[in-house]
């Protein structure tokens, strides 16, 4: 399962009805390159391909295929300050080999 944090749903709601986008589920994605590198992805899904998973959290929709979903399982979608100070969505997500718990991010 793939958990939202609330400061990331919080964002994620303004990005929706920023982009007048509301309603619609947010996709999460992640592919793993050649080298094992994770790439992740995300944007509101307007449309449905087979085999998607669905599911709520912290109020949020999300829509992930079950390929990425195996490449989730257990990540957390935070929104955080970074050190540059500027805020980021990053994936905490244990299965990515350079994960690192607490990577140099501050809660808002």
């Amino acid at each position: 399962m793939i958990t939202v944090t609330h400061d990331a749903a919080k964002q994620i709601r303004h990005a929706a009805k920023q982009g007048r986008m509301e309603g619609l589920p947010l996709r999460l994605a992640a592919k793993r390159d050649p080298q094992g590198e994770f790439h992740y992805a995300m944007g509101f899904a307007d449309d449905e391909q087979e085999g998607d998973m669905r599911y709520q959290t912290e109020g949020i929709e999300i829509v992930v295929s079950p390929f990425s979903l195996e490449l989730l399982k257990n990540t957390v979608l935070d929104y955080v300050q970074l050190d540059d100070g500027e805020y980021h969505f990053i994936f905490r997500n244990p299965n990515d080999p350079n994960y690192q718990p607490a990577a140099h991010a501050t809660q808002q």
